[in-house]
């Protein structure tokens, strides 16, 4: 690491409590979030559009937001969403019921650990992760789980924050955490800490068994991979 690079200060994995919860599903944040979810559900629906129907996972789920909205576009799918917080999933069908019964027997929220998670091998045709891994310390296992659940030809997207340089950092996070306050703008501030930077990313990927995925940027503020459906796995990065 040399002296330009920011050190990454791992987040806890679990955003369970309470006041977490609340802060994130707060309309502060919201706002502002889900113009973030409605670029990632975007991305989605065009890794997805060469296959009709399918079984798409959403790991890290949180309030459920991103598989409830790509349920309503992609309305053949079956989602599960899992996250490691009770009070996540709670929120998650509270969200859920709110939708209203078109999504009846297409969406379901599991608590559930992404680093075991607790599918068959080749499960899901999609899946997803939103703002994950930079809760990890050790992704690989995560990784490599995706790649287990992932069916042959099955679309993948990862998307998370990524950390900047020392230099850039204030100016970025004060930038990018403009649009928000409080508590959020701390838990805002701890995840780009958190957030790893491309070139680790790029190396993760290269050790994982996740195959025929590339990596990309989202705007100055995200990285992540992708495969679309029916990408070669056996093409590596």
């Amino acid at each position: 690491m040399s002296l330009f690079d920011l050190p990454r200060v791992p987040e806890p994995e679990v955003m369970d409590d309470a006041g977490e919860v609340e802060a994130y599903s707060s309309a502060a944040a919201q706002s502002y979030l889900e113009q973030i979810d409605n670029t990632f559900v975007e991305h989605a629906v065009r890794l997805a559009k060469q296959r009709e129907r399918g079984r798409a996972l959403d790991i890290g789920t949180g309030p459920g937001q991103i598989a409830i909205k790509l349920a309503g576009r992609l309305t053949l799918w079956k989602f599960i969403g899992i996250d490691r917080s009770p009070n996540m999933i709670a929120k998650a069908r509270e969200n859920l019921a709110a939708a209203g019964n078109h999504l009846a027997g297409r969406v379901e929220f599991r608590v559930a650990d992404g680093n075991h998670l607790p599918f068959p091998d080749a499960t899901f045709d999609f899946v997803l992760c939103n703002s994950v891994l930079h809760h990890l310390a050790e992704p690989m296992q995560f990784l490599d789980e995706i790649a287990r659940v992932a069916s042959p030809g099955a679309a993948i997207l990862l998307r998370d924050l990524r950390r900047p340089g020392r230099l850039a950092s204030p100016l970025h996070i004060r930038w990018h955490g403009r649009h928000y306050e409080g508590a959020m703008r701390e838990l805002y501030n701890a995840s780009v800490h958190a957030a790893y930077t491309e070139e680790e990313l790029e190396k993760m990927i290269l050790s994982s068994r996740l195959r025929g995925a590339r990596i990309f940027r989202h705007e100055s503020t995200h990285i992540g991979l992708e495969r679309a459906v029916g990408a070669r796995e056996a093409s590596n990065l």
